[in-house]
């Protein structure tokens, strides 16, 4: 039998699910901005569920407070009526766009197939106690899981640095006026 608890996790993981759809679904920038928003937040309410406190409020924190704003931001810098021409409609880049769609998800595959005894394992035992979970849990996310932790430092770089060339294209507020 379902408690409410069980209930509400269910609620929570199908508000992110409806949540991610309507970011690459919707056609104008700042309500994709705001679904990504209300998903971010029904992650954190997922891990509220799961009892997992301080990731929760670390998701909050960080994702849905700093770079939603940041995201937010990014969207402002841009003419958004000239931003959809400035992508083409190419042999060559409909070709590049299919070849990268089909890498990321042979990584995101891949990534599954490896990560999945430890995804199903049971947690380890010193994470049961409830006064030493933040300290376990630090430490199985900084030994074991550290390469994860190096590979979104280099996507937050990334995306900071492709958000700064994107912002001095034509039509940005930066952009070099001759």
């Amino acid at each position: 039998m379902l408690e409410l608890a069980d209930y509400t996790f269910y609620f929570l993981a199908l508000v992110t699910l409806v949540g991610g759809i309507a970011v690459i679904t919707a056609q104008n920038p700042i309500y994709s901005a705001l679904w990504l928003a209300l998903t971010m937040v029904s992650v954190a309410g997922v891990f509220v569920s799961l009892d997992a406190w301080f990731v929760a409020g670390v998701q909050l924190i960080v994702y849905a407070g700093a770079v939603m704003v940041l995201f937010v931001m990014v969207i402002m810098l841009f003419d958004l009526r000239r931003e959809t021409n400035a992508f083409s409609r190419g042999m060559v880049s409909g070709f590049l766009k299919l070849a990268s769609a089909g890498i990321f998800l042979g990584l995101i595959g891949g990534s599954i197939y490896n990560s999945a005894e430890t995804v199903f394992a049971p947690p380890p035992a010193e994470l049961e106690k409830t006064a030493d979970a933040t300290k376990a849990l630090a430490n199985t996310l900084f030994t074991k899981y550290i390469f994860s932790f190096e590979v979104i430092g280099v996507l937050l770089l990334v995306i900071a640095i492709g958000a700064v060339t994107l912002s001095r294209v034509q039509g940005g507020t930066h952009a070099k006026h001759d």
